[in-house]
């Protein structure tokens, strides 16, 4: 399902990074960086979560001189159980709360949904916020930390960060274009430290179908970026995409798990994951090239795995899923 869109532009956005995004390739680009420990002064790595949640939407309603009541909608969604980050976060504003899941896909559904809400002329004003934390999700759905379980090179690493935009029916120079609705795609892997393997079969589906709705060729856009697949997911979708759909991205093509990190100099195994990976890319980088007009037209596609532990214990494969977001320059 592929949807235009004719009066959604963004407005601002924020970013703020933890430790080992700060030492990596796009510090200059985040708006604020924590660099002393993952607690961020809280008394766990969930509050530091929460914190860093609320930090990211008072520093952005700072930026662009918004007050709450000027805010129809506010849409968070994190990792956590019952998306806890976000709702604890929204108890601090009096703006009417959508609490969204999606795993690392989380972004582009809350921009899917604000945008269907501010072109349909039901909200003029709506952020749209996520955020992940490296120790929290690793506690949550993989081992306790204190275990210092060894990985293997396929495994990405929890990006620590939250990420917030502004999205409105004022007119500015970057606007929402489209959007394709991803649908769940499970092929039947089953390994969790191999999250690139499970997720890349869905970018590529939404990626094939959003070309095909919109009539477009893959060099239509400047830059097609997925969310996290890594370094080894990201080989697996150009060549998936060569051998079931016949198309070629790798000229334009790139991925922000692969962008956030130095995978050859940094600790961090295949590269970046977590919903904050792709918000904290696209916010600060990518929305700063566009700016630039180095980039005029770029297809965000965070990618999500929809992971229970739960299930996994009984056996289940992992089910994952993809949403396409076409952001472009807004020509005077």
């Amino acid at each position: 399902m592929t949807i235009t869109y004719k009066n959604v532009y963004i407005n601002n956005a924020s970013t703020i990074a933890g430790i080992y995004e700060a030492n990596g390739p796009l510090k200059e680009y985040f708006d604020k960086t924590y660099t002393k420990d993952l607690y961020f002064g809280e008394t766990s790595w969930e509050h530091a979560e929460i914190k860093l949640l609320k930090d990211s939407i008072d520093l952005l309603l700072k930026k662009t001189k918004f007050k709450e009541t000027d805010i129809n909608l506010l849409i968070s969604g994190d990792l956590q159980n019952q998306i806890a980050s976000s709702d604890y976060m929204a108890r601090e504003y009096n703006i009417p709360f959508l609490g969204i899941y999606n795993a690392c896909a989380t972004s582009s559904e809350g921009l899917i949904i604000a945008s269907t809400f501010i072109d349909s002329k039901k909200v003029n004003n709506c952020i749209v916020s996520t955020v992940s934390h490296n120790t929290s999700a690793e506690k949550q759905y993989r081992n306790p930390v204190e275990y210092g379980t060894p990985k293997p090179e396929t495994a990405t690493f929890t990006v620590t960060g939250a990420a917030s935009i502004l999205l409105t029916n004022e007119k500015t120079n970057i606007r929402i274009e489209s959007a394709t609705i991803g649908k769940t795609i499970d092929k039947g892997t089953k390994d969790v430290n191999h999250m690139g393997a499970v997720m890349a079969p869905a970018a590529a589906d939404t990626i094939y179908r959003h070309l095909t709705d919109m009539n477009r060729n893959p060099d239509y856009y400047d830059l097609i970026l997925t969310g996290d697949l890594g370094k080894y997911g990201k080989n697996i979708l150009i060549n998936y995409m060569k051998e079931v759909y016949n198309l070629d991205i790798s000229s334009n093509y790139d991925d922000c798990g692969t962008i956030i990190y130095d995978t050859d100099k940094q600790p961090v195994l295949a590269g970046g994951s977590g919903p904050a990976c792709s918000a904290l890319v696209n916010y600060s980088y990518i929305l700063t090239k566009m700016h630039e007009k180095k980039l005029k037209k770029v297809l965000i596609v965070p990618t999500g795995a929809l992971f229970s532990p739960t299930m996994y214990f009984q056996k289940e494969s992992l089910p994952a899923i993809a949403h396409a977001v076409s952001l472009e320059v807004v020509e005077k």
